[in-house]
């Protein structure tokens, strides 16, 4: 199994998007966190089965979400670079890799 590392931008955006959904429902925030988790988990069964959306970055949607992992694949381990909105502008997070 991969090492999984979330850099600290890519957290920050799972929370405030989980904190996003909180406000409107507390079910709702568990259940995107639930999409968040599953996502990751496949990323791990899979982690070059995901379109390749910049040099060597990977883009896996969320299930029921607007969200998308940004991540790429290093030596030994899966480094989520971001969280991100679908309608977000991608010149954001490609200056973090």
């Amino acid at each position: 199994m991969k090492r999984i590392a979330i850099r600290p931008q890519a957290r920050i955006e799972l929370l405030e998007a989980a904190d996003w959904y909180e406000a409107r429902s507390e079910d709702l925030r568990a259940a995107f966190l639930r999409a968040f988790d599953a996502t990751i988990a496949n990323v791990v069964r899979h982690p070059l089965g995901y379109q390749v959306v910049f040099g060597a970055v990977r883009r896996a949607m969320l299930r029921r979400f607007p969200y998308a992992i940004i991540y790429r694949v290093d030596e030994g381990e899966i480094v989520v670079v971001a969280c991100i909105h679908g309608a977000r502008d991608p010149v954001e997070w490609r200056n973090r890799v």
